[in-house]
């Protein structure tokens, strides 16, 4: 059956589907996000780059779904692209593994936090915050931006964030990998880096400090995600981490797929 062609601008549940083989946030609008992780996807499979899904990119799409999932692996395993790369099946580029990975392992490492149950942690949230596996802004949405509102203004006096005015919904968005929300979390895990966030909230994006906020969050509640995955129950752990289930689904399958290739 010939696939519905699709690019910027469309909407619906073939959209959805698309943006569910992709692996980023399922709203059904073909926009910035999912035009993005189309590109992304189209220039790893070496296709035409041109954000319009047709059927060579419906059909590399469908392919990858059909990949087998890793074998259980025995012993200490190499935390290697290679291997990482099976938790992030669909649009991700392996040169951004490559390339970030080492930021993630070194935060983890000085952390204390480089066993394979919470670097598999660490992973599986960045498959649920940035797909990518790169430091991102968050984009506007249904979630934080009011139909023909200012951008972000959904979260601009949200005080559990510690946001109180105008603008700091936009100023303190979503960023890195673990995506930084709020003024107060920019303040606090500011301090805890050493830096200012607060009047330079750009810096989160940064790889090393988006490395190291990434696991300062997954330090500050270790003793919860360890009994969580201790008890198998991921959906506590995700909330430990996201305060909610958002992203919940590619959470988990990026974690089982984790649990067998690292062992």
């Amino acid at each position: 059956m010939k696939r519905q062609v699709l690019e910027f601008g469309s909407t619906g549940e073939a959209v959805r589907e698309l943006q569910a083989l992709l692996g980023i946030d399922i709203d059904g609008d073909f926009g910035e996000q999912t035009d993005a992780a189309v590109r992304e996807f189209q220039e790893d499979r070496g296709l035409k780059i041109d954000g319009v899904v047709g059927d060579k990119t419906w059909a590399a799409l469908e392919a990858g779904e059909d990949q087998p999932e890793p074998e259980a692996t025995e012993g200490e395993v190499e935390i290697s692209p290679e291997l990482v790369a099976k938790m992030f099946p669909r649009a991700t580029l392996r040169a951004n593994i490559e390339k970030y990975l080492p930021h993630i392992m070194d935060a983890l490492i000085e952390t204390g936090l480089d066993d394979t149950d919470m670097v598999v942690m660490a992973l599986a949230t960045i498959r649920a915050e940035s797909a990518g596996f790169v430091p991102i802004s968050e984009f506007k949405s249904k979630w934080n931006t009011d139909p023909g509102g200012r951008p972000y203004g959904r979260y601009d006096f949200r005080t559990d964030l510690g946001n109180g005015a105008v603008g700091d919904g936009a100023r303190y968005r979503g960023r890195g990998f673990i995506q930084l929300t709020g003024k107060f979390n920019y303040r606090n895990y500011g301090k805890k880096l050493g830096i200012d966030l607060v009047a330079n909230p750009e810096m989160a994006n940064d790889p090393s400090i988006a490395a190291k906020l990434l696991a300062l969050f997954l330090n500050n509640g270790e003793a919860r995600i360890r009994k969580a995955i201790e008890n198998d129950d991921l959906a506590a752990a995700r909330r430990y981490v996201n305060g909610g289930s958002h992203g919940l689904a590619e959470f988990t399958e990026a974690f089982r797929i984790g649990q067998r290739v690292f062992g």
